[in-house]
């Protein structure tokens, strides 16, 4: 049987050289945003979810890149308290964080 998840949260943590034009995901935090999402579901207890890191999303400029499935909700968290945020009111409490939604 193939592994259920109700959430599947992707953070993007690809690296492009310093000056980049484009930028990326890791110069801007991104690291800390996912390794502070795994340890705080775990500390919650939080099950039937996975957080993977992922390579580039193609979402550089308005980065750090998150996106989550089933439903595919892409957000661009800019600090622990938005992620924190995210975790509250998307997988516990099941709504979208509106100002946190990449457009």
């Amino acid at each position: 049987m193939a592994p259920s998840f109700d959430f599947h949260i992707f953070i993007c943590q690809n690296q492009r050289p310093e000056g980049h034009e484009r930028g990326c995901c890791l110069s801007k935090g991104s690291d800390k945003l996912l390794n502070y999402m795994k340890a705080r579901l775990k500390e919650l207890g939080v099950q039937d979810l996975r957080v993977n890191k992922a390579g580039c999303m193609d979402q550089c400029e308005k980065g750090p890149a998150m996106v989550i499935y089933p439903e595919g909700t892409w957000y661009c968290p800019k600090s622990i308290e938005d992620v924190e945020e995210i975790i509250q009111v998307h997988m516990l409490g099941k709504k979208k964080v509106e100002r946190l939604l990449m457009e």
